[in-house]
């Protein structure tokens, strides 16, 4: 069989069906090729399926999750995910105490600790504890109220830190401390 014998895909011979520019030739044989490859639909459903970048997700014009958020809307989010609210108003609640509790009483008092819904209070002195102690369920309350209803469920007030006066393994039980020496 000769070059000029050979027959193009439509079936006739290259001299009857083919035109000067080839245009009717690269037809015939885009037809032939579209015929003879498998499920292209399905190659090109593979490909966006394995991506690495968005494993079954399909980028749209609609705005979702992957796109740029707002600095408070992604702290809010991760502040949810890990659950960090309480901590977070205790937080604040630490730093916001005289504000909290007002600027007479804050200005002696201080919150120590906050574990299980007990917060620890210290004073300046055991006449601030007495007059926090007395303040205590008003305290709570407002606090409650800030923070969340059950947040602080007690408060225990504590005097200044008072130095001790027992050093070594002996002592004497009812002394009055270094007073005792002097008279």
């Amino acid at each position: 069989m000769s070059p000029d014998d050979a027959e193009t895909p439509g079936g006739a011979s290259p001299d009857e069906t083919h035109a000067a520019d080839g245009l009717d030739l690269a037809k015939a044989l885009a037809r032939v090729t579209a015929r003879s490859t498998p499920g292209r639909k399905s190659a090109v459903r593979r490909t966006t399926e394995r991506s690495p970048r968005s494993p079954g997700r399909v980028s749209g014009a609609h705005p979702d999750d992957r796109d740029p958020q707002p600095l408070d809307a992604a702290l809010t989010r991760v502040v949810d995910d890990h659950g960090w609210q309480v901590d977070l108003k205790v937080a604040s609640m630490f730093a916001r105490w005289g504000e909290l509790v007002g600027p007479e009483v804050g200005a002696h008092s201080r919150a120590e600790s906050f574990a299980d819904g007990k917060l620890v209070v210290r004073t300046d002195s055991t006449a601030w504890a007495t007059q926090l102690r007395l303040l205590a369920p008003s305290v709570v309350r407002r606090l409650n109220e800030d923070l969340g209803h059950g947040t602080v469920v007690m408060m225990e007030v504590l005097g200044p830190h008072e130095p001790s006066w027992k050093h070594g393994p002996r002592s004497v039980r009812d002394g009055r401390g270094p007073r005792d020496t002097y008279g």
